[in-house]
């Protein structure tokens, strides 16, 4: 068989799989992208959301820089011999783009153009990529594409597809349905390939742009849940998480983690630890899923939180309080070993 062949075992399979998923999930939404948002629950996330976010980067305006860079470059004489990163396109090389484009714009399912496969392996692959207008593919191309994307491009490189790429019509198909289209759900799923580029394309940018909805938090955190992801790339993950900002969705992503009971290294601990005290400052009302991630927390690592650690904790109860979270907090707490008498008892032994 030749190098297609997969893709075109994959390609006659897709329309029978889409009908099987999409007849399992039916109206429960059980794909993870239909949600029923809580309306308190949003309204409390969004008190922590950037009300000035930073505009949103396109693949068009990465391409424009690079643009822009080499003409000073090449004014600046700086290295007009060393070979363009961004030459002129051949006009038959833009006339091909040009007719891929048209192909995704109207993309059901089937085989994919030749010239389309081959983009991850051009050096000026950003550059042909603008040509075929992302924004204009079919959510099924987009699969395609992520398909091909994530299993053919260096870890950096798919970081930068899923964020220019990817993560912008995600969050735009979200905010126009109120739901995922299956095929991006999809995407999303296969883009998991690479962990890393996920979480630093996908995952940690929507939280750091201070504008992740409930809605988003809560689709693209059930892939979360219904992946295996190594414990090194979601150990990074919830560092960042942990110290970045809050905004609201974190508490989503992060429980969702924590709820992978991993065996986490004490610094990830101590960092969520530390996320969570330093709301002891925090004047505003906390949302619900505030102390669900901090349930969660109490729930799984108890017996790896050291005694002060618990006894802060239990302080910062005094200060954010839910009437029936909190008493399950206070009880995991206290009912609990804790890792530096363990330590001690080892040293003894000794």
């Amino acid at each position: 068989p030749g190098p297609d062949s997969e893709d075109e075992e994959e390609d006659e399979e897709w329309p029978s799989l889409e009908k099987a998923a999409a007849a399992a999930a039916g109206r429960s939404g059980d794909y993870g992208g239909e949600v029923e948002v809580d309306p308190e629950d949003e309204k409390a996330i969004e008190m922590f959301m950037n009300k000035n976010p930073p505009l949103r980067r396109t693949l068009a305006d990465i391409i424009m820089e690079k643009i822009t860079e080499k003409q000073t470059e090449v004014e600046t004489a700086l290295s007009e011999i060393s070979g363009c990163p961004m030459p002129q396109l051949d006009p038959r090389v833009l006339e091909v783009y040009r007719g891929v484009r048209e192909v995704l714009s109207k993309y059901r399912s089937g085989k994919l153009p030749k010239a389309f496969k081959i983009i991850p392996a051009l050096s000026n692959w950003e550059q042909i990529l603008y040509i075929t207008e992302p924004e204009t593919w079919t959510a099924a191309a987009m699969y395609q594409a992520t398909r091909i994307f994530s299993s053919n491009l260096k870890e950096r490189m798919a970081q930068r597809f899923y964020n220019l790429v990817l993560l912008p019509r995600i969050r735009d198909d979200i905010a126009e349905y109120k739901r995922l289209n299956f095929h991006l759900y999809m995407a999303l799923k296969k883009a998991l390939f690479k962990p890393a580029a996920w979480f630093k394309g996908i995952l940690i940018p929507l939280c750091e742009s201070g504008t992740c909805t409930l809605r988003e938090a809560i689709i693209i955190g059930s892939i979360l849940s219904k992946c295996s992801i190594p414990v090194l790339h979601s150990s990074a993950a919830l560092l960042k998480l942990a110290e970045m900002p809050y905004n609201g969705a974190n508490s989503i992503f992060l429980r969702l983690l924590i709820d992978k009971k991993y065996a986490l290294p004490f610094r990830v601990l101590d960092a969520l630890v530390f996320h969570f005290l330093a709301f002891r400052r925090e004047q505003r009302l906390l949302p619900v899923l505030w102390h669900q991630s901090l349930l969660a927390l109490a729930q799984r690592y108890k017996e790896d939180l050291s005694s002060e650690q618990k006894e802060a904790l239990l302080e910062l109860l005094k200060f954010h309080s839910h009437p029936q979270i909190s008493p399950e907090i206070r009880r995991e707490l206290m009912n609990s070993k804790t890792r530096d008498v363990e330590g001690e008892q080892a040293v003894a032994m000794e």
